[in-house]
């Protein structure tokens, strides 16, 4: 049994949270921005293959206070490596500090690969390491003072499915979106409106929570090469996430956008989900949108950050808001940066949660309509 870690942007915490233990791990452990819970290599790869909003899961090798350089190498260098890597195995180490006395990522990383190659030197009785194996990434975090040492079992991160590779400008993470689609309560019968589509995203992930399908399904990860966990594991975890998936649902996506461009990648994005014939796009000005009775409208509209300029994103938010704000829509969740958001909406949100889109911190305005019912 291994100690895990989940990782996840800031505000999707509780909905990771409840992931995991949906998932029927136990010992989960929540903390700002990191989910720790309990699990062997078949949940390694569950949670790999699984997880709609973590962002990484990772082994948690040791955790031990450093406070000093001095501490910090002789923690890394007191931990087994020799457990978790072979005397050919490549490990470039990195992390990140936060609210420490160690500040220098640079020197920390330096710091921490000298100590386990000391370390692994004495256990493999050898001065050379040729690093020209499975490539093992070992990651760091010192929080407080506390240095909390990883193996990172994802490689890529979590929110590259591999039906992206299309990008319009300013897209939404897919870890972000399948958060919202949590927030907005997704069902395999719900019809889904996007009128800013972009890369077709939101759309995508609400389909795809809608068919059950595993969002890792089609990607590999980096612990599939792993000694200690293998491909066999991932395969056969694989194969039972594909026995899962509900291809009658009674589902619809709606996405539009303005960008005819972007309607066509999100079109093909459909099309490599596999989710291509419960989803429709079209061109269409999001400030002539008839929505649907009984739909849920989830969106992420232009804020002015990186598209448009901040006034132009506030006359369209108003401009958007009236032609929505009287619908019969089951609920209307529209992310942004705007701080003056709901003046500009011209409605007060029934319920607000602060999230990161990016490194833009945001706010998801929930607006609840009529609630369905849905056993």
């Amino acid at each position: 049994m291994y100690r895990l870690v989940a990782t996840c942007g800031f505000g999707l915490e509780s909905v990771l949270a409840y992931e995991l233990r949906h998932l029927g791990f136990d010992g989960v452990d929540v903390h700002d921005g990191r989910i720790f819970f309990d699990a062997d290599e078949y949940g390694i790869a569950k949670a790999n293959i699984w997880l709609r909003t973590a962002e990484r899961v990772l082994i948690v090798l040791d955790e031990y206070p450093a406070p000093d350089f001095d501490a910090l190498y002789d923690g890394a260098f007191s931990s087994d490596w020799s457990s978790v890597l072979s005397s050919k195995d490549a490990f470039p180490v990195k992390g990140y500090s936060l609210n420490s006395k160690l500040t220098s990522i640079p020197a920390c990383q330096a710091v921490l690969k000298k100590a386990i190659v000391e370390k692994m030197k004495v256990q493999y009785s050898t001065q050379f390491l040729p690093e020209r194996g499975t490539e093992k990434k070992i990651r760091f975090s010192i929080v407080k003072d506390i240095c909390t040492l990883m193996l990172d079992t994802s490689g890529d991160g979590l929110h590259k499915r591999g039906y992206r590779p299309l990008l319009n400008e300013a897209p939404i993470r897919e870890t972000l979106a399948a958060g919202m689609t949590d927030f907005a309560r997704v069902y395999d019968d719900s019809t889904v409106i996007d009128p800013f589509c972009g890369s077709g995203t939101i759309i995508i992930e609400s389909a795809m929570r809608a068919m059950n399908m595993a969002p890792g399904i089609n990607r590999r990860f980096a612990a599939e090469e792993y000694d200690i966990i293998g491909k066999k594991i991932f395969d056969e975890v694989r194969a039972d996430a594909s026995s899962q998936v509900r291809k009658d649902v009674m589902f619809r996506g709606i996405g539009s956008d303005i960008d005819e461009s972007a309607v066509r990648i999100a079109a093909e994005n459909a099309r490599r989900a596999g989710v291509a014939h419960l989803c429709s796009f079209s061109v269409a000005d999001a400030r002539e949108l008839n929505p649907v009775t009984g739909s849920l409208i989830i969106t992420n509209p232009p804020y002015g950050e990186r598209l448009s300029s901040p006034e132009e994103a506030e006359k369209l938010c108003s401009e958007f808001g009236k032609r929505i704000i009287n619908g019969g829509q089951r609920g209307t969740y529209v992310i942004s940066s705007l701080p003056d958001f709901e003046k500009y909406f011209g409605k007060q949100a029934s319920r607000r949660r602060k999230l990161y889109n990016g490194m833009i911190p945001c706010q998801l305005f929930m607006y609840f309509g009529e609630k369905k019912r849905h056993n």
